[in-house]
This record gives structure tokens, sequence and C-alpha cells, in this order.
């Protein structure tokens, strides 16, 4: 007779911890009879397995979320049943999610394209002066919101760092958005200037903060909403980036009305996951002349007879736009190029 193997104590912890694991799976499966009626609610925060969901009439309730859901993001309009009883502190769960209007995704190199939140009625992009302000990062986010079909507000923060003539070069900057049609707002949320214009923004449907990190959206949101609280860091004297402040997304609603989500502080939003196409559709003053080139496959750049970059020679398109797209086109690129060797 074979002599039993004794088990090890690591085999013995991964045991016992399987046990648990199991234990805990069965205690959060809810049987139909232990849900309620279905409600409508709207998620307002987003967590790693469960979800906050907002009652018509305010409450906030944790619930799990049925395996058939694919994704459920911070704005979505849901389904879901109240349990009788509280399992693992969860007290429902999310049965479906009503079509969307709209949704705002970000490239992940691991999950593809990633939903940040739906149903938003205005982005508002966050720039700062400091270390200096980039066109270039706003015209990022612009062909985003193009290309979601979400109007957009560009909102440059801590103006107040500025002296008269740095505050003057900036206005010429901003100008460069004001002529093709976006709404722009100066503002500081230490010394109030502009804050009365941007509640006037937010009060206007659902609005979602994006800007790269230490842009100044958590202490906006201080201002806005002080007993939120949002943690927030100082930028770095040595790199001039700030650091992630916010680690899941959630929905406020605003005492003025309108309601506003804050999410995840983003670095970087990268293109790569647009063709050229959808970056050029991006751009709206090409819209006017986009089609008239000589060729069909024109890259809009030294090809002949392009009627974009004559445009842009005889100052109908601002030459910094016409600059920036093309950066954009190649990073782009050169992004899918590197994510395509990993791969």
């Amino acid at each position: 007779m074979a002599k039993q193997r004794k088990l090890t104590q690591n085999q013995k912890r991964r045991i016992q911890s399987n046990h648990h694991k199991k234990i805990h799976k069965k205690e959060l499966e809810w049987q139909d009879e232990m849900l309620g009626e279905t409600e409508n609610g709207l998620i307002v925060a987003r967590h790693a397995k469960h979800a906050d969901v907002e009652t018509e009439n305010g409450e906030i309730f944790r619930c799990n979320l049925r395996r058939t859901l694919k994704s459920v993001v911070v704005g979505d309009k849901v389904s879901w049943r109240k349990g009788s009883e509280q399992l693992q502190g969860i007290s429902g769960v999310i049965e479906a999610i009503y079509p969307r209007t709209n949704e705002l995704s970000r490239p992940d190199y691991y999950d593809g394209i990633k939903v940040m939140a739906a149903n938003i009625d205005q982005i508002i992009i966050v720039s700062a002066v400091l270390p200096e302000l980039s066109l270039n990062i706003i015209d990022r986010y612009l062909v985003i919101c193009e290309n979601a079909r979400i109007p957009a507000l560009i909102v440059l923060n801590k103006i107040d760092l500025l002296d008269d003539n740095a505050r003057q070069e900036v206005e010429k900057q901003l100008d460069i958005y004001r002529k093709i049609g976006y709404n722009t707002l100066c503002l500081s949320a230490q010394t109030g200037e502009g804050m009365a214009q941007l509640d006037d923004y937010l009060s206007q449907g659902t609005s979602i903060f994006v800007g790269q990190s230490g842009v100044g959206k958590s202490s906006l949101i201080n201002q806005i909403l002080p007993e939120t609280q949002a943690v927030t860091n100082e930028v770095s004297s040595n790199s001039g980036l700030g650091q992630h402040t916010t680690t899941s997304s959630c929905l406020y609603r605003l005492p003025q009305g309108g309601k506003l989500i804050d999410s995840p502080g983003i670095r970087e939003f990268g293109l790569w996951h647009l063709e050229t196409e959808q970056i050029t559709q991006g751009y709206i003053e090409f819209q006017s002349v986009l089609g008239l080139c000589k060729f069909r496959d024109c890259k809009h750049n030294t090809d002949p007879s392009c009627a974009i970059r004559e445009a842009m020679e005889e100052g109908k398109i601002d030459r910094t736009r016409f600059e920036n797209y093309h950066r954009l086109i190649e990073s782009s690129k050169e992004v899918k190029g590197q994510r395509f060797f990993k791969i």
C-alpha cells in the first residue's frame, strides 16, 4: 500500500484559502425570492466588483452586477432589484443597462477600449498654466469629444499664477479655439475668478472633468462641493506633473442643478485606438474643406493641391492646430506600432 503523501504548509494554506473563497462566493449569491421588484436607478460610483446605484428618491445602494453585464460605468441608467437583506454589505443586484446616448472611452494597453462614463452632456477639459499651457493636450481631448459627439468646454485653471503679460499670451492661445466655436473659461479656485460662470455651465445637465494630473480638478471639486473634500496633491517641483488624486469615477449632484462626474486623472489620453480619418474628423475647422483635396488619399501635409494645407496657408486654419494635427497622427502611428510589436 502506497504511503500517503503529506501536504506542505503552503499547500494547506492554498486549500484553506480556496475553501474560504468558495464559501464567500456562495454567500454572495442572491436567490430570486430574496430580491424585490425591479426599480430604475443611476450609477453614481463604480468599484472593482460592485457599483453604487442612486434611486429616483436619492437613496444610494451598493449592488452586485449580473454576470451577463459586460460593462457598467458611472452615468449609466440601470434597472436593479433591492435585496430583502444585505449580503456581505451588498444591498441588491443590477439587472440591466438602458441604452446609452453616448459614452466616453479611452484606450487601455491591457483592456483595449475602456469606457469611462456614459450619458454625458458636456466634457469640461481642464488645463493649467504650469508647467505650461499645452495646446497639443487640449487638441487630444477635443478629438475625443468630437468623435463621441459630446460638446466641450475648455477651462484654463490656476489663472491667478500668471502675470499680465503671460495672461495676454494665454488669451491669444485660447482665441484659437474661440474662433472655431469652442467655449473657453479662465478661472481660479483660489481667487474665485470664473467660478460663477463655471456654476452656470455645470447646471446644464451632466458634465465630466477630464485633464492631466495636477491641473487642479480635485481642487475645483472641493470648491464646488466642499463636503466631498477630494484629496489633492501639489504639482511636483521637479517634473511639473501632478499625482493621481481620484481612484474611481464618481457622480455628484450639484446644489445649483446638474451633475458632475469626476474621473481618475489621466496623464496621457492616447488616440491610438482611433483611425486617421477619425482624428481628421476631430478637427472641426477642417470639415468645410475636407473632401476638396486633389487626391482622395491626401495626407494633408505636403501633398499637391491639399485643400486643408491651402486653407492653413490662407489663414483660415490656425497653423498651430494644423501642426498639432500631424503630431497626433504621427504619435498615434508610433504607439500603434509599439503595441503591435509587444503583442
